[in-house]
């Protein structure tokens, strides 16, 4: 998905979601809740193009500012709390931004969490860059390696070491 996205970024100018681009990161993201959540979620193609191409044509020098904004305009849309709107910023711009969920929440911060507020994602997005940067990864690879590791094993772990003793491990 990542790389259909990126190929619309080339192609539309100014850049958006149409409503089944949007709804194709909502069944990702959702898995088996997306049908559960149907009845409370944007439809309107028009409302999820201007909504997301305001949230997308936001930069800012402040990079947290930046997060923010993008994070409160998706944010608006009925439906989308701060979980998908990550989903949604980490397909468009990858680069930038990691998905979180309780997995990875669990693996980095030690405790249980299911209801995440933007400051929230902030604190994620700043460990995990901490993290890519000191191993030489993207926030995508540290990402979804700290899932997978929660995936496989679900308990709270020092995930950090394991991550080093991979990226020393030769091969």
């Amino acid at each position: 998905m990542k790389e259909k996205f990126q190929r619309l970024r080339r192609q539309r100018e100014p850049f958006y979601l149409t409503a089944s681009e949007f709804d194709e990161i909502l069944r990702w993201k959702l898995r088996g809740q997306y049908a559960r959540l149907r009845s409370r979620r944007e439809t309107d193609d028009r409302v999820i193009r201007e909504v997301t191409q305001a949230a997308f044509r936001i930069v800012h020098p402040d990079r947290e500012y930046q997060l923010e904004l993008r994070m409160g305009i998706l944010c608006t849309l009925r439906g989308v709390g701060v979980p998908v709107a990550s989903a949604v910023l980490a397909l468009v711009f990858p680069e930038e931004y990691a998905v979180i969920d309780y997995r990875v929440w669990r693996q980095v911060f030690g405790g249980l969490k299911s209801s995440f507020r933007i400051s929230d994602y902030k604190r994620y997005l700043h460990r995990v860059s901490e993290l890519a940067k000191e191993l030489g990864w993207s926030v995508q690879e540290v990402d979804l390696a700290i899932w997978e590791y929660d995936r496989r094993h679900g308990r709270i772990s020092d995930v950090q070491d394991q991550m080093r003793e991979e990226a020393d491990a030769p091969g």
